[in-house]
């Protein structure tokens, strides 16, 4: 299966969807995945809970996209175990399919049908599709009905993947740099649909982009993909509070890094040394500031520069 493709449809009959289960959305455990000889995931190990956004931060090829489609099992896993709405995903298909939706990264599919039959012949397959949700997102994201897919832009065709999924009012929400190929004020747009969504109860969305502000838009928790590995996750409001950046100033440079608790990174020019410090205790910072004959400013990073610097 083509990076490109959708969820696949499978016809079933209109079905009693059950309850959201009380336990996490995704438990994932031990997770591995490998193309050839080059480890993408291994070992991740992730439990994300029901009612929140989720963003998902890492660098281009930390194996964002693999994971994704792992979760949602669009690609194999070498080992380990993924459980979604509280039943182990092996592939998709079934009634849980009409409670998640999913945006791709690059949607090419049917270019040869028109935008209102292809949602029509979508819509037929799902339980809970809203057809006012649609109609009003057509209009308002200025997508031409009669228009064939394949003569939409790509941001045209990022926005009707983004109707394709909201429309069955998903309990879980997936998606992969959704927003990539949208301009400013289609962002917005978006963004205000995306947080209308989560004001429902028991709704989950897993996020991964690199445009950070959006995140914060949305009071996201944010999980750090890297090295393979879900290297945490936290609530926004718990990393601004976290972490912080001391900045020593003095004549003279820096010919070594000051020993400080909680120090992730460093660096140093002419005057000045920057440190990233996790936890930071700030009483001993200003002490050491004075043994230094520093002046001493301490600054809360954005969550774009907390990416930059530990992703």
């Amino acid at each position: 299966m083509s990076m490109s493709a959708d969820l696949p449809i499978t016809l079933v009959e209109p079905v009693h969807l059950p309850a959201a289960p009380t336990g996490p959305v995704l438990r994932v455990e031990a997770l591995r995945k490998s193309f050839g000889k080059r480890v993408v995931l291994q070992s991740v190990d992730w439990n994300v809970p029901a009612g929140r956004v989720i963003g998902l931060l890492g660098r281009n090829g930390a194996g964002k996209t693999t994971l994704l489609r792992c979760l949602l099992g669009l690609s194999p896993i070498d080992g380990g175990r993924v459980e979604v709405l509280g039943e182990p995903m092996t592939e998709p298909g079934g009634e849980r399919m009409h409670r998640i939706g999913f945006v791709p990264q690059t949607f090419d599919l049917f270019p040869w049908m028109k935008v209102r039959a292809y949602l029509d012949f979508t819509a037929a397959f799902y339980t809970r599709w809203d057809h006012t949700l649609t109609a009003r997102l057509l209009e308002s994201w200025q997508l031409d009905p009669k228009q064939k897919i394949g003569q939409l832009s790509q941001g045209q065709r990022q926005k009707l993947a983004i109707v394709r999924a909201i429309a069955p009012q998903p309990d879980l929400l997936v998606l992969d740099e959704p927003v990539a190929s949208l301009d400013p004020q289609a962002r917005r747009a978006f963004m205000t649909e995306l947080l209308s969504l989560m004001r429902q109860p028991g709704k989950t969305v897993i996020f991964s982009t690199h445009i950070t502000a959006d995140l914060e838009r949305a009071g996201a928790d944010i999980a750090l993909l890297r090295d393979g590995r879900i290297q945490f996750m936290r609530p926004l409001a718990e990393l601004r509070e976290s972490f912080v950046r001391a900045v020593f100033s003095r004549p003279g440079g820096w010919p070594h890094t000051p020993e400080v608790a909680g120090l992730l990174k460093a660096s140093a020019s002419d005057t000045e040394m920057h440190m990233l410090l996790e936890d930071a205790d700030l009483g001993a910072l200003h002490t050491l500031a004075s043994e230094l004959g520093a002046s001493l400013r301490i600054e809360t990073p954005s969550l774009e520069d907390l990416f930059v610097e530990l992703a």
